[in-house]
């Protein structure tokens, strides 16, 4: 596998591979290196992961600091995968995005015979646009267009994050027979409810992931500043790194908001995991005028498996996968619906109950221990059929 992440913080990457060595096959990643106390090369629960460039931070204001350290992770990947194939050979290569390009790291691999696939986590021409200010018809979004389909070409298959990515990529790059649906669903070894002691400490709210723009986390910020009238002592942690933090500290300080709203480092999924569990509520307040309307978002499932209840914003893609009656849902870029909706689930017991109760069934049904074996089916079936009877190398 190969992913320009942290390994041990992606639950999408970490769910595929660990499914694999479990059943015996050999799983190598090249990813990046967080931090420098981060080993560059271990075994993680069967998983031989490379730490192939570091990224201490994630700083990229303009296109060409995001496109550099993506064009150098291109060539180190394809490299370092080339050097391994040679020793052992790959049946598969499952490449994840951003960028789409990255998949012709695996051009070795590809040569040679191994299945090639392509994981779109975020839809690359959208998420440019949404980042950078640039307009869906300019010059450069049709650039990524076109490498877009040149990725997909290249692939044996496709895996998307949601049904409407689905929706659009088919529309424009691949047919549907070449393509699959998985969600980030939760791995419910790591995000389990546990039993929640009664204490007098503040009530917590919380957001852990990236720190983009269109993760509306100034809204969420305006917003506990407005919820202070009614609960002064309510606190928001914020767990993680992007390139809004310094404008999101600068905007806390403004409100002053300091002793209030608090900044964490990123965490390792299982130490995430655990803080999640103590926060009273989560929040995703993503903007619907983004890239955030169609988007994702793994912490809503990953609250609901930990019994927190969430206050989500009325996206499009939010809307699909869930209802009221599994989080409560505000309109997005409202900061006073916000703070509405948030003191409603920390006053009202029976409405947190209630989300509680109705999410833990919602994560019953679609957890990935539902959806796994559709992921091993679909790697066996591109897998060269003369190693089929023997553990697969990936």
């Amino acid at each position: 596998m190969i992913t320009h992440s942290f390994y041990e913080r992606d639950n999408r990457v970490l769910r595929y591979a660990e499914t694999l060595a479990q059943r015996g096959d050999t799983v190598e990643v090249f990813a990046l290196r967080g931090t420098v106390d981060v080993l560059r090369e271990e075994i993680v629960d069967g998983v031989r992961v490379f730490r192939i460039q570091d990224r201490f931070g994630k700083r990229e204001n303009s296109k060409l600091s995001f496109l550099l350290p993506l064009l150098r992770f291109l060539v180190t990947s394809s490299w370092q995968v080339t050097r391994r194939h040679r020793r052992q050979r790959y049946d598969l290569v499952h490449v994840h995005n951003i960028p789409d390009f990255l998949v012709f790291s695996a051009w070795y691999p590809k040569l040679t015979g191994a299945a090639i696939i392509l994981d779109i986590h975020d839809i690359v021409p959208e998420f440019f646009s949404s980042k950078f200010g640039v307009s869906p018809r300019s010059g450069l979004v049709r650039v990524l267009k076109w490498v877009e389909r040149l990725s997909a070409l290249f692939a044996d298959h496709v895996i998307l994050a949601s049904h409407l990515w689905l929706e659009k990529y088919t529309s424009r790059s691949a047919s549907k027979s070449k393509c699959s649906v998985f969600v980030n669903s939760v791995d419910s070894r790591i995000f389990r409810p546990s039993r929640r002691v009664k204490s007098d400490r503040n009530p917590v709210i919380m957001f852990p992931g990236g720190l983009q723009w269109h993760q509306g986390l100034d809204i969420a910020i305006r917003a506990i500043a407005k919820l202070r009238r009614k609960l002064p002592e309510a606190e928001f942690h914020i767990y993680g790194d992007g390139n809004m933090k310094p404008q999101l500290v600068s905007l806390t300080e403004e409100l002053g908001l300091s002793g209030s709203v608090r900044f964490f480092k990123p965490m390792r999924i299982q130490e995430i995991a655990r803080v999640m569990a103590e926060a009273d509520l989560g929040v995703v307040p993503k903007r619907a005028d983004s890239f955030g309307n169609e988007a994702y978002s793994t912490k809503i499932m990953e609250f609901m498996s930990l019994g927190v209840p969430v206050v989500v914003s009325d996206t499009k893609i939010d809307r699909f996968y869930f209802d009221d009656s599994v989080v409560r849902f505000f309109e997005s870029g409202n900061s006073d619906a916000l703070a509405e909706a948030m003191c409603d689930v920390l006053c009202d017991d029976k409405l947190r109950n209630r989300l509680v109760r109705n999410a833990s069934e919602y994560v019953a049904n679609n957890s990935w221990e539902v959806r796994k074996a559709d992921y091993i089916r679909l790697v066996d079936g591109l897998c060269p059929r003369d190693r089929q009877s023997a553990p697969a190398t990936i």
